[in-house]
């Protein structure tokens, strides 16, 4: 009977525990939050996204394969990585439509530039209303646009483009991207109050709100350009003080004293010289012409500046962050080289959970990849290192080689002027 109990103590014991972990699981979930569209480019990625035909008469579309990439710390972790140089890469996916409105949206996904890119982009489309995904290219409208752009030295830049009564706008503040060969992560979070966030590697990058750090909406308030300064302002903030008085006989300090330490020359003759006067030196005395001190000015109002008015041209729009109804993402860039992987791309409206994504597929792995790099790097230089050595080799054989060759070539040209010479004065003294 003991035993039986005892049994069944500990089956009572198990199954609570499970409960409370299974409770504690359901608390800790962001039970509000929704995910849109999630893709990890695994098995059977081909069925949930259509490739387009655009630019494929013309023989300038590009492809993309199913890979970890080059040093990749987990190679059963793979993206889509673009193929074929200077050509333009087009595919989508589609998902159930959904509205931003009232809601926070959250965009990312991850990026590896294995190749020297030079130019092209890597960023990604959010799309809206009907698309025909075969055709889906460079001239398709879409919602909302995310990523880097790359080209030469100059161009580093991270799109951030939103759409606003069909026309784009991009982001006013200059944006820099990651330009290295390793994985990196960007996500982009648009809140109700028109508040975003760039976040790199789930750091964030930047921070504003559409209604200044983009074009769409007149400003809320602007510069009173014909105001003028009150005649009361005061804006010195140092005045002269009117109780500090000049000293009597200040200005009769002479600037110049004879020097006390001079002596006559022994040679100074004043029957013939004159009278000996000491040169003369700066009087420590002597303090400069007099000016009245300085001290705070009682009645100081700061600089003044031009005011901010509310401008009569804004007028508010409360749904300024709301995009048309999502139902697409796209990757349509051109690249001069490709090589690039997309990987882990996460639409939904939980900042917390995409950041929970982006460590574990980014953060996990990260120290693994880099030390996977590093080594390739390495292995890179000591064959770079070896084919400059043969190359070094062969030119030094090759100038030898050269070397030898001249030698002979100039004992046979010599040879041949002696001989030449030779038969030369015999016929001369023949001729004699």
């Amino acid at each position: 009977m003991a035993k039986r109990v005892t049994t069944l103590s500990a089956l009572h014991y198990s199954t609570t525990l499970f409960l409370l972990c299974f409770s504690l699981i359901l608390l800790l979930s962001p039970a509000s939050s929704e995910v849109f569209f999630e893709e990890r480019f695994d098995e059977g990625w081909e069925s949930r996204w259509v490739k387009s035909d655009w630019k494929r008469s013309e023989g300038k579309a590009g492809s993309f394969r199913h890979t970890a990439g080059k040093w990749s710390a987990d190679p059963d972790d793979k993206g889509i990585q673009t193929i074929t140089d200077a050509r333009h890469f087009a595919i989508s996916a589609k998902f159930p439509e959904f509205s931003n409105k009232n809601r926070t949206l959250v965009v990312q996904y991850s990026i590896k530039f294995e190749q020297d890119i030079e130019c092209g982009g890597a960023y990604i489309k959010l799309l809206s209303g009907y698309v025909n995904q075969k055709k889906f290219g460079g001239d398709t409208p879409y919602s909302f646009m995310f990523g880097p752009d790359l080209c030469g030295t100059q161009t580093k830049k991270l799109h951030v483009i939103l759409s606003y009564q069909g026309q784009n706008y991009p982001l006013k503040k200059d944006l820099q991207c990651e330009t290295d060969k390793l994985t990196h992560v960007y996500t982009f979070i648009l809140r109700p109050d028109a508040s975003y966030s760039v976040l790199v590697d789930n750091r964030e990058r930047d921070s504003g709100s559409m209604y200044t750090d983009w074009d769409i909406l007149p400003p809320r308030k602007i510069k009173a350009v014909n105001a003028k300064k009150p005649k009361d302002w005061d804006d010195r903030e140092y005045i002269e003080d009117p109780d500090h008085i000049k000293p009597e006989g200040y200005d009769s300090i002479p600037a110049e004293i004879p020097d006390p330490k001079a002596k006559m020359p022994d040679t100074w003759d004043e029957d013939e010289d004159g009278i000996w006067k000491p040169p003369k030196v700066p009087n420590p005395a002597y303090k400069g012409p007099w000016k009245r001190r300085k001290i705070k000015n009682p009645n100081y109002k700061g600089k003044w500046k031009i005011p901010w008015i509310d401008n009569p041209e804004f007028e508010d729009d409360p749904d300024l962050y709301v995009l048309k109804p999502l139902k697409y993402i796209g990757i349509e860039i051109w690249q001069v080289k490709a090589g690039s992987v997309f990987d882990n791309i996460l639409i939904c409206d939980d900042p917390a959970y995409a950041k929970h994504v982006a460590e574990e597929t980014w953060g996990a792995n990260k120290e693994a990849e880099k030390e996977a790099f590093e080594e390739a790097e390495k292995e890179r230089k000591a064959r770079e290192d070896e084919e400059a050595r043969r190359a070094r080799e062969e030119g030094e054989r090759r100038r030898r080689e050269r070397g030898h060759d001249r030698h002979y070539r100039d004992r046979y040209k010599d040879r041949y002027r002696r001989r030449h010479h030779r038969d030369y004065m015999d016929d001369y003294h023949d001729e004699l």
